[in-house]
């Protein structure tokens, strides 16, 4: 209870300024809308400026529809509510749903992963084992810093590209297949409401598809931010790892970054669907408890599973001062393979302290990742939903007269 009281507090704090007009008019579903278009407009900036362009396409207009619709519907509110109300978003319409969930899960990975890239650059540098006397930083913006100072303004966006391509299928794949799953499993574990171990279990397999095809482009995005990466660019990573390592190369890391993803997208989606059943219990379009719920699960799942993300990132550097610090009776280590291997080499190089390295900026990266991730998702989501059912609205319209 002093939990809830507190994450109450919080949120409150964090809204008072942006509150819902429609608990001043009643609850209005249409007015609503308006505010959830406002919200989007409040956010501003580069960010919801993309967002807002892409969208637009497919649903202009959406603050003025909604407040039009909400003219109407105080005018036509006795003979037309059922036409006029707003759509719930969180029920998409049957046969479009699918679509809807993968485009948006599309573009809100996309965002995720671009929008934080740099400080994600800083987190593989700071998770190194044994880094360049050059490559020692203080903390995240000292980093930051450093890279840009001596290594050019351009240097933290490198494998940006990498990153871009596979984290469209990926999160495509990722948001659908959870929506899917945690309807559901909802359905026959706790028919009529919300299921944390579905959210869980819908989450765990959600991350088995994600993971097959963001995994490569791990593997290549990490090892051209490493400081000092021989790689000219993307394709010539590509293809130095197959020549040099094999196509196994692109999977090495496979199972650990399952077993990392894994746990922490259960915590992720559990934490996130709590928050929301708090923050937003009537699961309404609301920008504000989508970000704080977002980034409050993301900062726990990320601190939570920072050791196996330091044992990841080593299986897909291969780092090289490492391998060289690592001798055997025949010689140095040619590659380190599997969970237990990079276990034991992180220990031995750098003790208990060591599965903790760059801890700061995997929770820094995290928070706004996540926050960003489904404020897009849930804003796309709406976005589509309103569309679709404006069009069906219309055609019944016309299919009346």
């Amino acid at each position: 209870q002093p939990l809830k009281d507190i994450l109450r507090l919080a949120y409150n704090g964090f809204v008072r300024r942006r509150r819902m007009t429609a608990e001043t008019t009643g609850n209005d579903p249409g007015v609503a809308g308006a505010s959830a278009g406002a919200e989007v407009r409040w956010l501003g900036g580069r960010f919801w400026g993309v967002s807002e362009s892409i969208v637009g396409s497919l649903t202009p207009r959406i603050g003025g529809e909604t407040e039009i619709q909400t003219v109407d519907l105080i005018r036509s509110a006795q003979d037309a509510q059922s036409e006029d109300s707003e759509p719930d978003y969180e029920g998409l319409p049957q046969g479009a749903s699918t679509s809807t969930h993968m485009l948006a899960g599309a573009v809100a990975g996309i965002m995720e992963h671009c929008l934080m890239f740099p400080i994600d650059c800083v987190k593989t540098r700071m998770q190194s084992l044994q880094p360049d006397p050059a490559a020692r930083y203080r903390n995240v913006m000292d980093a930051l810093r450093r890279i840009v100072a001596t290594e050019g303004i351009w240097r933290p966006l490198r494998g940006l590209n990498a990153t871009a391509i596979g984290a469209g299928p990926a999160h495509a794949l990722y948001f659908a297949s959870y929506e899917k799953l945690k309807k559901t499993l909802s359905d026959v574990i706790h028919p009529g409401a919300n299921s944390h171990l579905a959210n869980g279990t819908a989450g765990c397999v959600a991350t088995l598809l994600h993971d097959a095809v963001m995994n490569p482009a791990e593997v290549v995005k990490q090892r051209m931010q490493m400081y000092n990466s021989p790689y000219r660019g993307v394709l010539d990573c590509v293809r130095a790892v197959w020549q040099k390592e094999g196509p196994t190369a692109f999977y090495r890391s496979y199972t650990t970054q399952l077993t990392m993803n894994v746990p922490f997208q259960a915590l992720h989606f559990m934490t996130y669907e709590y928050l929301q059943e708090l923050l937003n219990p009537h699961r309404q379009y609301n920008p504000s408890s989508h970000m704080l719920s977002g980034a409050l699960a993301g900062a726990i799942a990320a601190a939570a599973t920072t050791p196996l993300d330091v044992c990841k990132t080593l299986l897909n550097t291969q780092e090289s001062l490492a391998l060289g610090s690592l001798t055997s009776g025949k010689g140095a280590h040619r590659h380190i393979s599997g969970l237990a291997h990079a276990f034991r080499t992180v220990y031995r190089l750098g003790g208990l302290r060591g599965f903790f390295k760059g801890v700061q900026a995997r929770v820094i990266y995290q928070m706004p990742s996540t926050a960003i991730s489904w404020s897009v998702y849930e804003f796309f989501k709406y976005g589509l939903t309103k569309h679709q059912h404006n069009k069906r609205r219309t055609q019944q319209m016309e299919a009346e007269m």
